[in-house]
């Protein structure tokens, strides 16, 4: 049953995708008013929350393909933008940035949605948020991955760009440089150049970063939750998960290299770790029918 699941969504043609329930919705809390956008119906299949990076990003740079209509096949998917980015920007003046804040934020959502349990998913920076909120509402996690995610303390973050790309690095900072006088140009051209960075097919590469678009980015909010988090540790939390833990990683992630995963792997009791060959910081975008697969499988497990 699960290889014809897999077969059918991989198969699924535009006008199936397309007639997908879709919606979007907010939640209002003290502190923010918070955007969602969900695909599927909730049903007997666990409902999945997708944890966006960056920080200071929305949750658009995730939608540059169908994955999550085509995991929507057979399961609610919600994506939210985070206090501040995206369609989440009715902040309170003094709003913090914290993690406790992130991780309400979240738990907000998912009460808002009426779901007990849900599989938590973190992309990149997303998976910490994804850990802080595994380690504050266990009874609400069914499944956890992590997903090319951020390490549990930003210390224990395997970085290699500079190593990999001084090019790219000297372009940024000359291309900073040059658009000093104007700071949300200089951010956005280095995101775009951040952008380039991230892929381990060059044709994937062009083809992202011809259609990526807006990607909403917020450079002084992203600025405010790495000041808010720059001494967090959640490492000790990782040995008392005891729900089922997917950990992915793109094998030529040079943004958060695999040791990253590996380490976290050890770290969590039971964890089952999944390589991406020819990907780098996104599989789900450069290996999307494999990405689909791996999720639908311990999704099912």
């Amino acid at each position: 049953m699960l290889k014809f699941l897999l077969a059918l969504a991989a198969l699924l043609p535009a006008t199936a995708l397309a007639q997908l329930a879709h919606g979007t919705g907010s939640v209002h809390t003290a502190e923010a008013e918070l955007a969602y956008e969900t695909f599927g119906v909730a049903g007997a299949e666990i409902p999945i929350v997708a944890v966006n990076g960056g920080p200071g990003l929305s949750h658009a740079y995730m939608m540059q393909n169908d994955l999550w209509q085509r995991v929507a096949a057979h399961r609610l998917v919600i994506l939210y933008d985070q206090r501040g980015t995206g369609a989440s920007k009715r902040v309170k003046a003094d709003a913090p940035q914290t993690m406790d804040a992130q991780v309400a934020d979240l738990d907000a959502i998912r009460g808002a949605l009426s779901l007990e349990r849900v599989a938590v998913l973190g992309d990149s920076y997303g998976g910490m948020i994804a850990m802080a909120y595994g380690a504050a509402h266990p009874e609400h996690v069914a499944r956890l991955i992590l997903s090319d995610s951020a390490a549990p303390t930003w210390k224990g973050l395997v970085h290699l760009l500079p190593d990999v790309f001084p090019d790219r690095e000297q372009a940024g900072e000359l291309e900073a440089k040059r658009l000093a006088a104007n700071p949300d140009a200089a951010a956005q051209a280095g995101l775009v150049n951040h952008m380039r960075m991230m892929f381990y097919s060059t044709d994937m590469r062009d083809a992202y970063l011809a259609h990526m678009g807006d990607l909403g980015f917020e450079p002084q909010v992203g600025g405010a939750v790495q000041k808010a988090t720059e001494t967090l540790d959640l490492t000790a939390k990782l040995a008392g998960f005891k729900f089922p833990t997917l950990i992915i990683t793109g094998r030529y992630d040079m943004n958060v290299a695999p040791l990253t995963a590996w380490r976290m792997a050890h770290a969590i009791p039971g964890a089952q770790l999944v390589f991406f060959e020819k990907s780098g910081h996104l599989p789900a975008y450069e290996e999307a029918a494999k990405y689909l697969q791996v999720l639908e499988t311990f999704l099912k497990r």
